[in-house]
């Protein structure tokens, strides 16, 4: 796979190779993206009919990037009169200036070409090639070349304009240009997009950023989030790095809602640009001390799609809180059931944690008491709905046949869920941290409703459904012989015995009993589940183990993230610092940027992390990561109207000061150092 560029703004991204080029692609989707829907897919600059080659890319911008090309063949020997900059900047479209630099003593003629063409693909129909069911139409105008996608009410348009006199054709522009010696000529390219609604003009001309915003604008936002966060100031450069480029991801991961005029946090580039409920629950809950302003607007938003009646087709229940959101053709003509989905176990739950842990950090009770009902609703689901089988647990069976998800916790790929031995269990199943979310949203569920919604009856009652979960999930999902927990229960409640990183979860989740926590511990720190990079998704010794399957070996930074807060919440704070470490070594690989996930290979095979093949890159919860590592290493955690601060830094990483940290006590800061050896 060729490597990749990628420029982003909101909902609006383009993915091209090095030389800026864009040409479809089953592997990756290369193009410009907007609201699930590709508006280029070809976007190929020429020169006299050749490709160009990149000498340089400059991508440090996560909104607009430069690069530096030379006609022909790589060569080592490279003598050329002529070099081209192409720089551009993502806006509604973006803009693209085209610079043609003549290093040579004489006049020099050229032809400058785009090749421009527009799929109009679902995002879905990139991965799953399907022929399109609308019409498309090309139009020439004076300097500009409009691309037009209507099915029905489904209407889309690219349109692509000139700075400078071109000749437009059907399948491109073509520039005949003369550059004096030592010369230079140029060119602006501005590519628009439009989303057409039922009364003919661009929906987003709603919203208050329509009609795109400036680079200097875009700029702007990105320096005011990154001044408003927490200042760093670290011995470790891979911890400061990562934190930078994590507030400038998640900067640029911010788009806004058609839906409800707010701005949201998007999973990830490319196929998750949009709002998903389990992955913005946690990416708000690993940014809360640094960023606490993105975390109602994503409350409200879920909380206004609340499933409210049972739909088969969205895996919609009452009180479930949606899994995805696209605006796509196949959500609209619900040929995918996106609009929304439904089909996650794990997002109603957690909606009820975050609001808690939202209101211990910030103290803003109105939001709690604003969103008292649908937190019931929530909270009922996971007894009613949630409890297929009516065991005490909580369960997942998509209700859609035909493409809903069949698993429906984090690891919703096809094989995430099996026996130790490699096989499948059948359905419904009850997956491990399922039962410790649920078990930490009744204990949290129970505090609000005693605190916030005067009803200690209510509360009463959530604590102690709270602890028979706990006692019931420890007798029914430990295996003694193993000495550790099932990674779920199929339907007949056998435990699926693979070892896998879920149990993690469960200790941030405080289902597992003190007990047994050491063991949970160490196997996650041994030599099965740790790379040397992280924890793998699946011990090195099951049956579907792959070091680079997507949920079966891999490392994923977000997974790692909250089995080290829940490390440190049972007071393993050296291995927790030691996930701490790996995670933040390996970002140095990545430029600061964590992926969304990367090989299981031992550390000392490779040497360095290797990524995923199609991995999320840059992925909210990903982002989310370093901020999430930082508040465990310097031992962040509310208490009343105080923060509680109690570092503990590996060896090696220095001091660590963070100053400015938001909350119900104003801001404060907080400062760490490294232990010593007597110190554990």
């Amino acid at each position: 796979m060729k490597e990749l560029v990628s420029i982003l703004d909101g909902n609006t991204f383009l993915v091209s190779d090095r030389g800026g080029d864009i040409e479809p692609s089953l592997d990756f989707p290369t193009g410009l993206f907007a609201f699930d829907t590709r508006f280029l897919s070809t976007w190929l600059l020429l020169l006299d009919g050749e490709r160009l080659q990149p000498l340089s890319v400059e991508d440090d911008e996560t909104y607009r990037t430069r690069y530096y090309l030379v006609p022909g063949e790589p060569s080592h020997f490279l003598d050329t009169k002529v070099s081209i900059i192409r720089s551009r900047a993502i806006r509604d479209g973006f803009d693209e200036e085209l610079t043609v630099l003549n290093h040579s003593g004489q006049e020099m003629a050229f032809t400058v070409r785009m090749e421009i063409a527009a799929d109009f693909a679902d995002l879905f129909e990139i991965k799953n090639v399907q022929p399109k069911q609308g019409s498309q139409t090309v139009r020439i105008e004076d300097d500009a070349l409009r691309l037009s996608y209507r099915r029905e009410a489904f209407h889309r348009e690219t349109l692509v304009r000139s700075s400078t006199p071109v000749a437009v054709d059907k399948e491109g522009m073509t520039f005949s240009i003369r550059i004096e010696p030592h010369g230079e000529w140029t060119t602006r390219l501005k590519t628009s997009t439009v989303i057409y609604g039922a009364r003919g003009e661009d929906i987003r001309n709603r919203l208050p950023l329509a009609g795109g915003r400036s680079t200097a604008a875009i700029q702007a936002e990105h320096e005011e989030i990154i001044a408003n966060a927490p200042k760093l100031s670290a011995s470790s450069s891979p911890l400061a790095a990562a934190y930078r480029r994590s507030l400038e991801d998640l900067a640029s991961l911010r788009y806004e809602s058609i839906t409800l005029r707010v701005r949201l946090m998007a999973a990830g580039l490319p196929w998750f640009m949009t709002l998903f409920g389990r992955d913005s629950l946690i990416t708000s809950l690993q940014v809360l001390p640094f960023l606490p302003d993105i975390v109602p607007p994503t409350l409200m938003m879920l909380a206004g799609l609340q499933g409210f009646r049972v739909d088969d087709f969205r895996d919609e229940e009452p009180g479930k809180i949606l899994h995805e959101l696209r605006y796509g053709e196949s959500a609209g003509f619900e040929e995918q059931p996106h609009s929304p989905y439904y089909g996650s176990a794990d997002s109603t739950p957690l909606f009820v944690i975050l609001l808690d842990e939202y209101e211990r950090w910030t103290g803003d009770s109105g939001l709690i008491k604003e969103l008292e009902y649908p937190t019931r609703l929530a909270l009922d689901w996971i007894d009613t709905y949630g409890d297929l089988l009516g065991t005490g647990y909580l369960w997942y069976e998509t209700r859609n046949d035909r493409n809903g998800l069949e698993n429906q916790c984090w690891k919703d790929s096809w094989d995430g869920i099996s026996y130790a031995d490699g096989r499948l269990p059948g359905f419904p199943r009850a997956t491990c941290e399922l039962q410790g979310y649920a078990y930490d949203a009744k204990r949290r569920g129970a505090r609000l409703a005693r605190l916030f919604w005067n009803d200690p009856q209510y509360a009463d009652r959530l604590e102690r459904e709270a602890a028979a979960l706990k006692e019931r999930f420890n007798r029914d999902f430990w295996l003694p012989d193993r000495e550790y927990y099932a990674l779920a229960l199929d339907r007949d409640g056998t435990p699926v015995d693979a070892l896998s990183s879920n149990i993690g979860h469960l200790l941030w989740s405080g289902i597992v009993d003190e007990s047994k926590a050491g063991r949970i511990a160490e196997h996650l720190l041994g030599p099965r589940l740790f790379s040397g990079w992280g924890v793998r998704t699946l011990a090195d010794d099951q049956g579907r183990y792959n070091p680079i399957g997507y949920h079966v070996g891999t490392v994923w930074p977000f997974d790692n993230s909250l089995i080290a807060w829940g490390l440190w919440k049972y007071g393993f704070r050296d291995e927790a610092a030691r996930i701490c470490e790996s995670m933040l070594a390996a970002s140095h690989y990545f430029n600061g940027r964590l992926p969304e996930a990367f090989a299981g290979y031992e550390r000392d095979l490779t040497d360095f992390p290797v990524q995923y093949p199609t991995a999320c890159s840059p992925q909210a919860w990903s982002a989310g990561t370093p901020l999430l590592l930082l508040r465990i290493l310097l031992g962040l955690e509310p208490e009343d109207e105080h923060l509680i601060i109690d570092p503990y830094l590996p060896q090696g990483m220095g001091r660590v000061e963070l100053l400015d940290i938001p909350g119900r006590w104003g801001r404060v800061d907080a400062l760490g150092r490294s232990h010593r050896r007597d110190d554990r």
